[in-house]
């Protein structure tokens, strides 16, 4: 039987989550009917090492004159990737906080790129794009699973590509009109990620149990 303490971490973490793909599809159906504002400059914008800082020069601009509801959707889903990094701070201080917020912030500002390159069938960006992609969800995995030994690198890595995976078929059904095939992705996508979600608060729950019982 859980108690309080369990309860308040798994519907925290479900809420969460919840919000990271809930953001991302109306982010996908106001950048695929375009235009979107202060987004379209962001779309154009290298990433690497100033990824962290490209997302927040973006969110800052966002929260301030959202231009569109896609920048809207924008700013609120950046806003989540600092909510799921200040979830983990009671538990991994406020460094790994930070870290993670970066790293979830950099995996957004890729996805917003890679809708970009299909809806305009640039397939070379649509590729390279997506290896970032995958790039960064094995990064995250790699992070995760070092502050806590629940997590299996690749148990992570899983769940993430598969989150990955969905997302792109959810765009892609959209870019496609098929509207079937769109809302079938995003039922797959929300069942998926509260796995994720789940996973991790049974890893924290697992790591600290004196925080639990």
């Amino acid at each position: 039987m859980m108690n309080d303490s369990t309860t308040s971490l798994k519907v925290n973490m479900r809420k969460l989550w919840s919000d990271h793909v809930i953001w991302t599809r109306l982010y996908i159906i106001s950048a695929v009917a375009g235009p979107h504002g202060v987004t379209d400059v962001a779309e154009h914008l290298p990433l690497g090492e100033a990824g962290v800082a490209v997302a927040s020069t973006a969110q800052a601009a966002l929260n301030v004159l959202p231009m569109s509801d896609a920048d809207a959707a924008a700013g609120r889903l950046l806003k989540n990737q600092d909510d799921l990094g200040n979830a983990i701070i009671p538990y991994y201080g406020k460094d790994a906080g930070e870290k993670l917020t970066a790293l979830l912030k950099q995996h957004i500002m890729i996805a917003v790129e890679l809708i970009a390159a299909a809806k305009s069938d640039d397939q070379k960006k649509f590729e390279s794009e997506d290896q970032k992609w995958f790039k960064n969800a094995e990064e995250i995995a790699a992070f995760l699973s070092g502050a806590n030994p629940n997590w299996t690198k690749h148990d992570l890595v899983d769940l993430l590509n598969l989150h990955l995976n969905l997302t792109k078929g959810e765009v892609t059904a959209r870019l496609k009109k098929n509207w079937d095939g769109d809302v079938k992705a995003f039922d797959d996508i929300f069942t998926e990620i509260l796995t994720v979600s789940d996973a991790l608060s049974d890893g924290i729950i697992k790591q600290f149990p004196e925080k639990f019982s």
